[in-house]
């Protein structure tokens, strides 16, 4: 009969963030995080498939979550409209507490390139959730691709000013912030050379 550990997946979580920020994600091992999580290592493969997984677990759940969320939008968006009600429902439901946590996250997956592109990866994953779920609802492939890739780009982009943010803006205000900032560059015709 297996033993009953309170918290596992969430002591093994903090101690393996501990670890890769102290001596980067290559050089630590999953006995070092089961050891400071004072759990075995079959505990941590009960979790967890590797250590990478303590960085981007759920990934798998992205296609299903994207294609229900598009499925309950609200009618009448403007495509912009959708993209910045989508981004910022995501963000609300999955990280928008965890900015602290997040930023640790980013320094350890920007310490090392295999995460770098694993991330990168990750990204491409939900742009063409994105594209599917709105190529299911009747949208055009070409449409469907461009609104994943901007729902893509606005979300990254309003994370990143968020987590380097000196003041306590919310994730959604960044979300709108990145967004005002697109629909105003793409309604622009003066030429790049005259805007900066």
């Amino acid at each position: 009969m297996t033993r009953w550990e309170p918290n596992a997946r969430e002591r093994l979580e903090r101690a393996a963030f501990e670890l890769f920020a102290e001596q980067g994600f290559a050089q630590t091992t999953v006995p070092q995080i089961t050891e400071r999580a004072g759990l075995t290592t079959r505990s941590f493969f009960r979790h967890y498939a590797d250590k990478r997984e303590v960085l981007f677990g759920g990934d798998g759940e992205i296609p299903e979550r994207i294609a229900m969320l598009m499925a309950s939008r609200p009618p009448g968006l403007s495509l912009i409209e959708l993209i910045v009600w989508g981004v910022q429902t995501m963000t609300r439901e999955v990280i928008a507490d965890q900015r602290e946590d997040l930023k640790a996250r980013r320094a350890i997956i920007q310490g090392d390139p295999g995460l770098q592109e694993r991330e990168l990866r990750k990204q491409l994953e939900v742009s063409n959730a994105i594209r599917e779920a709105l190529r299911d609802q009747g949208l055009d492939g070409v449409t469907a691709s461009l609104v994943g890739k901007l729902a893509t780009a606005i979300s990254s982009t309003a994370q990143e000013r968020w987590l380097d943010a000196p003041d306590d803006r919310t994730l959604a205000e960044c979300v709108t912030e990145v967004s005002q900032s697109l629909t105003k560059l793409l309604a622009s015709d003066v030429p790049w050379a005259d805007a900066h």
